[in-house]
């Protein structure tokens, strides 16, 4: 079956290598109301609505007791209101510093015009959050046929499938065998497989992994074995139909 689309997740899989803008306002957002968060607790929901996130964050069982203890109550829609507020304001200031392209996107862009193959997006972004995004990769030269936001899907984000059908809608294809939908988190994954097409994770600049670009090259050998093991593993788990190293490998996809 020839591939007809595919559907790139943003932060983590197009851009940002290692998916660090909205760790850095997640880590501050919960900081500034008295709360430690860890990194695997902030990246654990990564890829979902960004007020679904925090909720998420909210509903951990560690941080759910601490902010108990702290403010002695449960937290409120309240709460999350002033805390996605706060978490906005801090990513709008981050994402100017975090808009670089990952390795082998152009080129894999390139390859797949040339093959007349459709490129959608979709993303864990508001269309506020995503619009410097969007205008910094056009710059460098991406600029997808179609992306869709939770907002444009009736404030519905993953592991929804809406924003993945929406831009199925949008580029006339039908046939959801003839799809790919590739991104770095457990949400991606399942955005996937909610929407029945082939679901793929990529490793290297994931969330998942969580290493900068050159914190991943300082790694020995047996080092970045264990992190590719470790990234791959949570893949398998939510049922990824493919995982690549990165996306050199989406050529391999195509047949």
């Amino acid at each position: 079956m020839a591939i007809e689309a595919v559907i790139f997740d943003w932060a983590g899989t197009t851009v940002d290598y290692g998916c660090f803008a909205p760790v850095k306002a997640f880590l501050e957002t919960f900081a500034e109301i008295g709360l430690e968060v860890t990194l695997d607790e902030v990246r654990e929901p990564m890829g979902a609505l960004k007020r679904t996130h925090i909720e998420r964050m909210l509903e951990m069982p560690r941080i759910k007791q601490a902010f108990e203890d702290k403010f002695e109550r449960p937290s409120t829609d309240a709460d999350v209101d002033g805390m996605i507020e706060n978490f906005t304001k801090k990513l709008m200031a981050e994402l100017s510093d975090h808009t670089e392209l990952k390795p082998y996107l152009l080129e894999t862009v390139a390859m797949l015009r040339e093959k007349g193959i459709k490129i959608g997006s979709t993303t864990g972004y508001t269309s506020d959050m995503l619009a410097p995004v969007v205008k910094s990769a056009a710059a460098l030269g991406y600029t997808p046929d179609s992306t869709f936001t939770p907002d444009e899907a009736g404030g519905v984000g993953r592991p929804s499938p809406l924003m993945l059908q929406k831009n199925l809608e949008a580029l006339g294809v039908t046939n959801l065998e003839a799809v790919i939908k590739i991104g770095d988190t457990v949400s991606d994954i399942e955005e996937g497989l909610n929407a029945g097409v082939a679901s793929v994770g990529v490793i290297e600049g994931s969330s998942i992994m969580g290493l900068s670009e050159a914190e991943y090259l300082a790694l020995t050998d047996v080092e970045k074995e264990k992190e590719i093991a470790r990234t791959r593993k949570v893949y398998e788990q939510a049922g990824a139909t493919h995982i690549i190293m990165n996306l050199s490998e989406v050529a391999t996809l195509l047949s």
